[in-house]
């Protein structure tokens, strides 16, 4: 869970509206784009289980584990 944490809380504060300006990420977990988290949920805009569900998702399939998807941030300050 703390390495899961340590994104969200980097990358949203924790704010499931949170949009970066430049980019258009969205979300708790930062989404780009922002509608790949529709395949969590029809409700992933203002749903933040949705995003969290969706998030670890991302975690586990691209890195292999949450903590590692953090070892990947703290390298490249993204994931």
């Amino acid at each position: 869970y703390q390495c899961f944490s340590n994104i969200v809380h980097h990358e949203s504060g924790w704010n499931h509206t949170a949009t970066n300006p430049s980019s258009g990420a969205y979300g708790l977990v930062q989404a780009l784009p922002a509608t790949k988290m529709a395949s969590a949920g029809s409700d992933w805009k203002t749903n933040p289980t949705t995003q969290l569900s969706w998030g670890l998702d991302y975690m586990n399939e691209r890195y292999g584990s949450p903590c590692a998807a953090w070892d990947f941030w703290q390298s490249n300050s993204w994931y």
